[in-house]
């Protein structure tokens, strides 16, 4: 059997020693006696790198989509039908009760034109303010200036319909041209623009939470609870969508809603929220509180973590320069609301 080689040995040498010599780990030839052979480690730099061909997601043809459109093409032509049929029963039965009735079915297709268009709208302000969070960020990543000017132009341009931020806007308006880096610009535009807003918004989710709080501590029923912390949730959604710049419909409420609980899913905030209500209530402030005063809190606290989703999602603007309000400071404004009403 070969006799196993033992390891060698550290040393220490200088570099500009003459027996170190420095070669290439192929071409390294039999180290001649008393020298010593350094071999160059490859950089990571320079290794090749494995690049993985996009997978293209292979898009057929939308079946579903087009099944609903067929239905609801036909939902609307019997309807049309229908009223068609009722108009002309109605004339036959009596001129003035076919003149009502065409009064009527014109009446309701002018509330159904306005009341789709405001949807549209609604829904491309949505999207709008959507497009414009995403494009900031890319912004404060990228730092390019005409992007970030683009991005304040429109910005300026949602926030011209609130009265309250017209010195803000002017502030604004007189350092657009002073700002070189981009990221720094949309920082200036959050201080400015976004300051008032965010201090109203919070204001807005404690009230709903302290709200929420008193009505589920002294209601009798479950049921009422449930109802009334959903009611007081959609009311919370849509007055952060308007506060900052979004009109929302009932399709876009149902979408913003969508937009909450996804983005509570993914931070994990609801798994937050009851580990703070139970670091909070459990040092002593819970035993001052009865069983459904506890219970009013803990549904105050969850509406609080649902309004801060809800200010993520209607933001225009994504946090960098203002801090991002914490549940810790809406929770100690609950509790001192609590001790203050016992």
């Amino acid at each position: 059997m070969s006799e196993r080689q033992q390891p060698r040995k550290p040393q220490t040498f200088r570099l500009d020693d003459p027996g170190v010599v420095v070669v290439d780990e192929k071409d390294a030839p039999r180290p001649s006696r008393g020298t010593i052979q350094i071999t160059p480690e490859a950089e990571p730099a320079s290794l090749p790198v494995p690049i993985e061909a996009p997978v293209l997601e292979r898009r057929g043809f939308r079946w579903g989509a087009l099944f609903w459109a067929a239905i609801a093409g036909l939902v609307l032509l019997g309807l049309g039908l229908g009223v068609t049929q009722l108009v002309e029963d109605l004339f036959a039965r009596s001129e003035s009760l076919g003149i009502v009735g065409l009064v009527f079915a014109f009446t309701a297709a002018l509330a159904l034109a306005a009341v789709t268009a405001r949807e549209t709208v609604g829904l491309m302000r949505l999207a709008a303010i959507e497009k414009l969070q995403a494009r900031a960020a890319s912004v404060l990543l990228s730092d390019e200036r005409a992007e970030s000017r683009d991005v304040v132009r429109q910005l300026l341009r949602i926030a011209h319909q609130n009265p309250q931020l017209a010195r803000a806007r002017l502030a604004l308006q007189g350092h657009v041209d002073d700002i070189i880096d981009g990221a720094d610009m949309i920082r200036l535009a959050e201080r400015e623009l976004m300051t008032p807003l965010d201090r109203e918004a919070r204001r807005l989710v404690s009230l709903a939470a302290q709200r929420v709080s008193i009505v589920t501590a002294v209601s009798p029923r479950a049921v009422i609870d449930v109802l009334f912390v959903f009611v007081a949730s959609l009311r919370l959604i849509r007055q952060l969508a308007r506060l900052y710049g979004g009109r929302p419909g009932a399709l876009g409420m149902i979408r913003l809603l969508r937009h909450v609980i996804a983005h509570l899913a993914i931070t994990g905030g609801m798994a937050a929220s009851d580990s703070l209500v139970q670091q909070v209530l459990g040092h002593g402030i819970a035993a001052r509180l009865s069983q459904r005063l506890g219970e009013g809190v803990l549904n105050g606290l969850l509406t609080a973590r649902l309004g801060l989703a809800a200010i993520e999602v209607t933001r225009p603007l994504p946090f960098a320069a203002l801090p991002r309000p914490v549940l810790a400071d809406l929770a100690k404004d609950l509790l001192r609301k609590r001790d203050d009403e016992e």
